[in-house]
């Protein structure tokens, strides 16, 4: 598809970019609605080759449904070979405050503790092993839970 982007959009998605492309890299992006948040977003993950998450709020949409769906990306990001990804959210997403709880670790550790039990983050951190050690990674558990948290952006 042909598109034509004014000076100020590719302004943006350079910076955009720019922050996705650090490791945990997170961008809290303000505007009016309809000003090309998302569209923007989205030009830079597809620019970095990352794959695209949002949530599916319904009427119904709790915070179990919140954890449920944070635990299915982080078994994506388990799998050996797998796309780093750019986890969207818009604040129309956030149903009530206590989603807020769960998103702030992503922000500030890349990590929700209550969300696995201990056997499956070192199921799925020991998946990753062979990838992060070819990848000149150490074969500790916390460079390895490292490797892992950086294939989130």
């Amino acid at each position: 598809m042909n598109l034509v982007l004014f000076n100020d959009a590719m302004e943006h998605i350079v910076r955009i970019s720019r922050i996705l492309d650090f490791p945990t890299g997170s961008a809290l992006l303000v505007g009016v609605g309809g000003s090309g948040k998302q569209s923007l977003s989205k030009i830079s993950s597809f620019i970095l080759g990352l794959d695209i998450q949002q949530i599916v709020v319904t009427s119904s949409f709790n915070l179990n449904d919140l954890k449920l769906f944070l635990q299915e990306l982080y078994k994506k990001l388990a799998k050996p070979g797998s796309n780093p990804i750019c986890f969207m959210i818009t604040d129309s997403q956030i149903k009530y405050e206590s989603f807020l709880i769960p998103l702030n670790d992503i922000l500030n550790s890349g990590w929700i503790a209550d969300l696995f039990p201990k056997e499956d983050v070192d199921a799925m951190i020991g998946n990753l092993r062979n990838e992060a050690k070819g990848n000149g990674c150490n074969d500790n558990t916390e460079a390895l839970r490292e490797y892992f948290l950086n294939s989130m952006k």
